[in-house]
């Protein structure tokens, strides 16, 4: 992904400890898995993403919206009950053409549902990075906060870490060498789990997928509807 020549952002980080209290526009990130998966779901023609934060607001919002799908995960793991669970190549192929999904994770979807302070919101991956730098540079002025939304006990986060500083590093009108920053994603804590055979349940597929950067060249802004959060895709 190249430099943006637009002027840069003031730019923060943040991490899901600290992001409620982030103002102006913001940018969660989760690379492994559900901003990429989030954007698989685009691909195969979902209309919009209603973001949860807990379980039981997932299957809520359910009843509210008969036709939706639920995706998403607990501790990595798909929730009984959900349709899909957090993982882009379980969507690969198919046709969600017109549906509304709804999603809640442990990580990505919280740094949404946290940020009530901030706007505009967006979702990212390395998946649509260069989308969303290019969104910034034409929608927001001022300064934006980048959430890591993986940094969690126990976990490194380096995935998320990594994305930001290549969005960050695009803002400010500098490349970064993609090699060193694929190799960060693949050994970071979560990243780890997909190169190890004794958790069949992470996919090295979606590893593969989670690393293809600029494979889409829509943004993914989240819009406060209501009392829902909505995520839809807008082409760049």
């Amino acid at each position: 992904m190249g430099p943006s020549r637009r002027n840069p952002l003031e730019i923060r980080h943040a991490t899901l400890a600290d992001c409620a209290e982030a103002t102006g526009a913001l940018v969660a990130i989760d690379v492994l898995r559900a901003f990429t998966t989030a954007a698989f779901a685009f691909a195969a023609g979902a209309e919009r993403i209603v973001l949860a934060g807990e379980i039981d607001e997932a299957f809520r919002l359910r009843e509210a919206l008969p036709e939706a799908l639920i995706m998403g995960e607990k501790n990595g793991l798909r929730v009984p009950g959900f349709d899909f669970g957090n993982s882009p190549s379980e969507l690969r192929g198919l046709d969600l053409s017109g549906h509304t999904l709804i999603q809640r994770t442990s990580a990505g979807t919280q740094g949404l549902v946290r940020a009530q302070k901030a706007g505009p919101l967006l979702a990212a991956g390395l998946c649509n990075a260069r989308a969303t730098v290019e969104y910034l540079a034409s929608h927001v002025r001022g300064g934006v906060t980048l959430v890591a939304t993986g940094v969690l006990p126990g976990e490194d986060g380096d995935e998320d870490i990594a994305c930001a500083e290549l969005i960050a590093a695009s803002l400010r009108g500098r490349a970064l060498e993609l090699p060193p920053l694929l190799e960060r994603v693949r050994v970071s804590t979560w990243g780890r789990n997909f190169t190890d055979a004794a958790h069949p349940e992470f996919p090295l597929a979606d590893l593969e997928l989670a690393l293809q950067v600029d494979r889409f060249t829509f943004a993914m802004p989240v819009h406060r509807e209501g009392d829902q959060l909505v995520m839809r895709a807008e082409r760049i």
